[in-house]
């Protein structure tokens, strides 16, 4: 899959939980939500919080996040159907991201045919 492709399905299944997202396919939509995260900071400048030195998401970056919010889910959701699990292991922290990072299944499954 490529960039563009990768995007477009991240856009258009925007509330699509069902059927199945390829690893490349979640993995390059993941590089464009943090890239355009990065470059929105950086166009924003984030304040320093006085009180603990840490950097704060300015209302730009919030929006953005709230915007996406909904995608995320949903191609997380579709990336578990590829490797034959349900959604709800999206939520097991570090079980998701093995998961997230594990070939799919190269047949059809409960969830759809094959993600291509």
């Amino acid at each position: 899959m490529n960039f563009g492709k990768a995007i477009a399905d991240f856009y258009t299944g925007y509330v699509g939980f069902k059927g199945r997202t390829s690893r490349s396919g979640y993995w390059l939509a993941v590089l464009f939500y943090v890239i355009v995260t990065f470059a929105i900071s950086a166009v924003e400048g984030q304040p320093i919080n006085q009180e603990t030195g840490m950097a704060q998401n300015g209302p730009a970056v919030n929006i953005w996040t709230l915007i996406n919010l909904l995608p995320s889910l949903a191609i997380g959701i579709r990336r578990m159907h590829d490797v034959s699990k349900s959604g709800w292991f999206l939520l097991i922290p570090i079980y998701n991201l093995v998961l997230a990072c594990t070939p799919g299944v190269a047949a059809d499954n409960k969830y759809g045919p094959q993600a291509k």
